[in-house]
């Protein structure tokens, strides 16, 4: 048996998030910071599409697709000014929002430039986490695709050439 060259484990914090504060014509992509935890999910829609002449066996096709990413994020705010990280408020004033003023146009990639990078429109959601006296102030963020999740050339090596 011959051992695979690749041994490294990768590790869960290699993503990045950043949150479009421009406009489509006009990105201005930032960063958001202190994320705890990130889960992205792709879901296909799978649909039976048996026919008698299958006999009885399934013929499976996959005819759409569900995409969301589930972030806990500690909220921060300025130490000087008291402001909140104008990424993270831009996220929970889109939760309050409807219709164009709920969603928010997210990208996410892996920080050390490997390929996996992509960016959507996302409907969002923002639930604080709560506690007890000692607990810090973490947020749950859901981002629940609207429309496609696109592929794009990671922004990391983009930078770097």
């Amino acid at each position: 048996m011959t051992t695979p060259a690749e041994t490294i484990t990768a590790l869960a914090r290699r993503y990045r998030l950043d949150v479009n504060l421009g406009t489509a014509l006009a990105p201005n992509w930032t960063f958001l910071p202190a994320i705890r935890e990130f889960q992205p999910v792709y879901e296909p829609v799978i649909v039976d599409d048996r026919t008698y002449d299958d006999e009885g066996a399934p013929r499976n096709v996959k005819t759409a697709y569900n995409w969301n990413v589930t972030l806990k994020i500690s909220h921060r705010n300025h130490p000087e000014t008291g402001a909140w990280n104008a990424a993270q408020e831009n996220l929970r004033m889109a939760a309050e929002g409807f219709n164009d003023a709920s969603y928010a146009h997210v990208r996410w990639y892996d920080r050390d430039g490997k390929p996996e990078a992509y960016e959507g429109l996302a409907l969002v959601t923002w639930t604080p986490d709560g506690g007890d006296g000692t607990a810090t102030d973490v947020v749950t963020v859901l981002l629940t695709g609207h429309g496609v999740r696109q592929p794009i050339d990671n922004p990391i090596v983009e930078e770097e050439e």
